[in-house]
């Protein structure tokens, strides 16, 4: 769509709200004056009041939206390009509805984390009630999303106040699948392809995570939290599995450590004796993921296994025991219904997960369903799927403890984890509302450094391919040496 900016150059606003408005449009910046289907953007501030108005050309209609605050409310620097682009946005917003868009399932919010506003919310002293009436209030978000959004928000507060300051957690990346799904967008290769490159690829691991220990180390940083993921770790052998576990032992006091994830989402990759091994090194926390459990869906997205090969794949983890399980389940996924959802869920409700991630399918660039254009169920059915979920996870004892929204979402819905009780996952809720930082190892490896003061955060991203990680896995581990340029800064202001 073509859009004209008048008065301000608050691009990203714009293109989120218009991504979420009009999820097929891309945004265009014509130098030409305006004409044709368009949205014209302005921002203009008075004495007393500032104000943004889109105006939408659409069809044969033009639809208007405004939206305005007092100008005092600009004066704090720290607040002004928040509150402009709000404006923006909500101006939009108003001008797209009445032209006949649909309301999202999120109203005028276009962020990843809605918790992260509700617990602003709650900090400034707001109780629970009201902060949820400005929430919905202040981005038309709907009252049953919205409630989601206060309850996963009641585990960040819950979850924030048992962190200490020099806690963080730590991530390994296996870049590595037995086969790739067709809407995996994440960096993995399948080992068919690249079974030559995985022992060279956990020697550079070994040397990177030995970078990051020292760095841990010499901080005073105390691991709480180790999420193993990819890819899919269970690819690697039980030795293989074993001297990764070992070397993470081995490199890191691990006398703090609450939990220990492994992502065993693949059932064709799970064996009794790979369980034993991380049970060993006390892992105590699987993903078995099905995704779906009807067969022709799993071929469709390109699994190379059945539903009953996830109950078999549950049996082998129950029979090893001693592991919290989680389960992954997708909205929205090619060839799938609200009636065959349903029943996926209830299978899985039997095999009695201890954690369940509702995730909505997002469309993301790379992933094979985008490039093939495969048919997919409409925003009405992946909302009956969510809403049935919801429901029948809360009937069978579950609560949510974590939710995020992602770009391309079918529907513009989210992904939620449900856990029973005294069964959540910290690092999920500390990844998802930046509560510590994520101290990440491996392919594709996301460091995230958090400034619990407000103050900004830093990323730093290792190589995202098994071959170009192996070949800069020198420069890599160099880079860990920005770890304690942004502690000792951090943590030298709070000791004073």
């Amino acid at each position: 769509m073509k859009l004209y900016l008048y008065g301000h150059d608050y691009k990203y606003a714009v293109e989120q709200m218009l991504l979420t408005l009009f999820p097929s449009e891309r945004p265009e910046y014509p130098d030409a004056p305006p004409e044709g289907e368009r949205m014209e953007i302005r921002l203009s501030r008075g004495e007393k009041m500032t104000g943004a108005a889109c105006a939408l050309y659409r069809g044969k209609g033009v639809w208007r939206g405004a939206a305005r605050v007092r100008s005092e409310a600009l004066d704090d620097p720290l607040q002004r390009d928040r509150i402009c682009q709000r404006l923006i946005k909500n101006a939009m917003y108003r001008a797209a509805l009445k032209s006949g868009v649909p309301k999202p399932a999120w109203g005028a919010l276009t962020g990843v984390r809605p918790g992260k506003l509700m617990a602003g919310l709650i900090g400034e002293g707001l109780d629970e009630k009201t902060a949820l009436r400005q929430f919905i209030a202040e981005y038309d978000v709907s009252a049953e999303r919205a409630g989601l959004c206060l309850a996963t928000t009641r585990e960040t507060i819950r979850a924030a106040a048992s962190l200490e300051e020099r806690d963080v957690c730590l991530y390994v990346g296996i870049p590595f699948c037995p086969t790739r799904c067709a809407y995996c967008s994440f960096v993995s290769q399948s080992v068919e392809k690249s079974m030559k490159l995985v022992s060279p690829f956990l020697e550079a691991l070994e040397k990177e995570i030995a970078a990051t220990a020292a760095q841990v180390r010499a901080l005073g940083l105390r691991p709480v939290s180790i999420y193993m993921g990819g890819g899919t770790p269970t690819t690697l052998s039980a030795e293989q599995l074993d001297r990764l576990c070992t070397g993470m032992e081995e490199s890191f006091d691990l006398a703090a450590l609450r939990e220990y994830t492994v992502e065993a989402g693949r059932p064709d990759t799970i064996t009794e004796e790979k369980l034993r091994v991380l049970r060993a090194h006390n892992v105590d926390r699987v993903s078995v993921n099905p995704q779906t459990m009807s067969d022709r869906v799993l071929e469709l997205i390109g699994r190379r296994h059945t539903a009953a090969d996830i109950v078999t794949a549950l049996e082998k983890v129950r029979t090893v025991g001693g592991f919290d399980v989680n389960m992954d389940l997708i909205a929205g996924l090619p060839g799938d219904s609200v009636g065959g959802f349903r029943e996926t869920l209830e299978k899985v409700l039997t095999l009695g997960a201890e954690n369940v991630t509702v995730h909505t399918l997002s469309l993301k660039k790379g992933s094979r369903i985008t490039l093939d254009q495969t048919p997919l169920p409409g925003a009405k059915e992946v909302a009956a799927m969510l809403d049935y979920a919801s429901r029948r996870l809360s009937a069978a004892g579950y609560a949510p403890y974590y939710l995020y929204r992602q770009k391309f979402m079918s529907g513009g819905f989210e992904n939620v984890g449900w856990a029973r009780n005294g069964r959540v996952n910290l690092y999920n809720i500390c990844i998802m509302e930046e509560l510590r930082s994520i101290l990440a190892m491996g392919g594709g490896g996301s460091t995230k450094l958090i400034r619990t003061d407000g103050g900004r955060n830093i990323r730093l991203m290792a190589p995202k391919y098994p071959l170009e990680y192996i070949e800069n896995i020198d420069k890599t581990c160099a880079e860990k040496e920005k770890i304690s340029e942004f502690y000792r800064t951090f943590l030298k202001r709070e000791e004073e």
